[in-house]
C-alpha cells in the first residue's frame, strides 16, 4: 500500500513543484540518513532539531533556492518549478521529519506506554474505537523504512495543509484503514463542509473585515471599528483554515487515514488562551505537545518551555517579525493566566458564596484572556508591531476608553453566560 501511494503522491508533488521535487528529495533523504546514523544516541533529539530549523529558515531566506547556484548548465530547470512555491509546503514536511526521527529515537529506546492504563481511562477506546494516542504508540517496528518514510512525507491528502498527523499514527493506518468513521459518518462530514463553504461565501460577500485589515483602511476608523474589526478577522480566518484543513481531512477519511481534527470547538467558545490553541490547529497542538512540550518538561517548566514554542510557531509560519511580536505577546499573555488557573484549581469553594465568588473570577479573567487574545492578533494579522503605538494611542483616549470598557464587559457577560451553561451540563451529567 505504502508503494501505490508514493507513486500517487509523486504524480501530484511533480504537478505542484516540477523539477523542484529534487530538492524535497535531497532533504528528506538527509534526514532518514541522520536519524538512520543517530538515532541511538543521546545527542539524537539536539543533531535532528538543528537540522531541520537550518533547512526551514534557510528554504525561506533563498525561497527555496534556483537551480543556477549549482551551475548555469542547471539553470533550465528553473522554468519548470511547477505550480506551488515547494519551499511553502516543505513546512509541513519539516514537522513529519522531526515526527519520524523522534518516534524512531523512541521506539530503539522502548516504549513506556501503559496500554491497560490508558484504555481504563480514555472514554473513545472505552466506547472500541481507537483513540490517537493509542494509535501514536503502537509497536511498528517493521514500518520505519524509506519507502513508508517517504509515503508519509509527501502523502497527497494531507501534503500541503495538513492536518499534521504523527509517523506512528500514519503507518499504523496505512496497512489497516481506519474504522472509527462509518460511510455515513463520512458523508455527513462532507455535507457539514459544503454548508461551512456556503456560509463563507455568504461572510465574504456581506463582512468586509478582512478588505479593512489587508487594505490598511482601519486606520481611518474608530477605536471601536478597529476592534470589531480586529474580532472579525479573528473570525474569518477561524473560518478560512476550518475550510481548507477539514476539506484535506475529507480527502484522507475517504482514502482510509483519519487524521486529528483541527478546531474542534469554535473560536467563539474557547474562554482562555489555553483552550484556545488547543482547539485551533489543533493537530499541530498535539505535534508540539509530543515533541516539543513533552521533551522540554513538560508541566514542571511550562513557564518557560511556552516561550521555545512559541518562537518557533512563529518562525514556522514565516520569518516576519509582526510574527514573532505575536508571540511573544502570547506568551506574555500567558503568564498571568497560569498564576491565576494554579490558583483557582488550589482553592475550594465550600459555600454558594464561595461558588459564586469563583465563578465571578473565572469570567474576570476569562474576559481579560479575550481581550489580550484580540490585541496579539490585531498586532500579529491586522496593525502590525508598527501600529502598537497608534492603537494605545486611540484607545487611551476620552473616545477609546469607553469603547474598551464596553467591549470588556461584553466579554465579561459572555463568558459568565459560557461558564453557566458548563457547569449546568456537568450537574446534568
Amino acid at each position: 500500500m505504502s508503494i501505490l501511494w508514493l507513486f500517487i503522491s509523486f504524480i501530484y508533488l511533480f504537478y505542484l513543484h516540477g523539477a523542484c521535487v529534487i530538492f524535497i528529495l535531497s532533504i528528506a533523504s538527509l534526514n532518514f540518513l541522520l536519524v538512520k546514523s543517530f538515532a541511538r544516541r543521546n545527542c539524537f533529539p539536539f543533531l535532528l532539531w538543528i537540522f531541520n530549523i537550518f533547512f526551514l529558515i534557510f528554504n525561506r531566506v533563498y525561497e527555496g533556492y534556483s537551480f543556477s547556484i549549482f551551475g548555469q548548465h542547471w539553470a533550465y530547470l528553473d522554468n519548470f518549478r511547477g505550480t506551488f512555491r515547494w519551499h511553502i509546503c516543505f513546512n509541513f514536511v519539516i514537522l513529519r521529519m522531526i515526527s519520524f526521527g523522534y518516534d524512531y529515537h523512541w521506539a530503539q529506546q522502548g516504549s513506556h506506554f501503559d496500554h491497560e492504563k490508558h484504555v481504563q481511562r480514555c472514554h473513545v477506546c472505552k466506547s472500541g474505537k481507537l483513540c490517537y494516542q493509542i494509535q501514536q504508540e503502537r509497536n511498528i517496528s517493521e514500518n520505519y523504512t524509506f519507502a513508508m518514510y517517504l509515503c508519509y512525507l509527501v502523502y497527497a491528502p494531507l501534503y500541503i495543509s495538513g492536518p499534521i498527523i504523527s509517523f506512528n499514527a500514519f503507518a499504523s493506518q496505512l496497512e489497516v484503514p481506519q474504522n472509527n468513521y462509518l460511510r455515513r459518518d463520512v458523508l455527513w462530514y462532507g455535507l457539514r463542509w459544503i454548508f461551512s463553504l456556503l456560509l463563507m461565501e455568504l461572510m465574504t460577500h456581506i463582512f468586509y473585515y478582512n478588505a479593512f485589515a489587508i487594505s490598511g483602511m482601519w486606520k481611518l476608523l474608530s477605536p471601536l471599528d478597529v476592534f470589531i474589526v480586529g474580532y472579525g478577522v479573528l473570525n474569518f480566518m477561524w473560518l478560512k483554515f476550518f475550510l481548507i484543513w477539514r476539506y484535506f481531512r475529507l480527502w484522507s477519511l475517504i482514502c482510509g487515514i483519519e487524521a486529528p481534527e483541527n478546531m474542534p470547538r469554535c473560536v467563539n467558545n474557547c474562554h482562555n488562551l489555553e483552550t484556545f490553541w488547543k482547539n485551533w490547529h489543533a493537530s499541530f497542538n498535539k505535534w508540539l505537545v509530543r515533541y516539543m512540550y513533552i521533551p522540554l518538561g513538560g508541566s514542571q517548566k511550562k513557564l518557560y518551555n511556552i516561550w521555545a514554542i512559541f518562537t518557533f510557531v512563529a518562525v514556522w509560519h514565516d520569518l516576519e517579525w509582526k510574527l514573532l511580536s505575536w508571540a511573544w505577546l502570547t506568551c506574555l499573555f500567558f503568564i498571568p493566566e497560569m498564576v491565576v488557573k494554579s490558583a483557582a484549581d488550589s482553592f475550594q469553594a465550600e459555600s454558594a458564596f464561595g461558588g459564586f465568588l469563583v465563578r465571578e473570577l473565572r469570567a474576570f479573567a476569562g474576559s481579560i484572556t479575550i481581550t489580550c487574545l484580540m490585541i496579539a492578533n490585531l498586532v500579529g494579522y491586522v496593525i502590525g508591531p508598527s501600529g502598537v503605538n497608534w492603537l494605545m494611542s486611540q484607545f487611551l483616549t476620552r473616545e477609546g476608553l469607553p469603547v474598551l470598557g464596553g467591549m470588556f464587559l461584553t466579554f465579561y457577560v459572555g463568558t459568565k453566560l459560557m461558564f453557566q451553561i458548563s457547569d449546568a451540563k456537568q450537574r446534568k451529567q
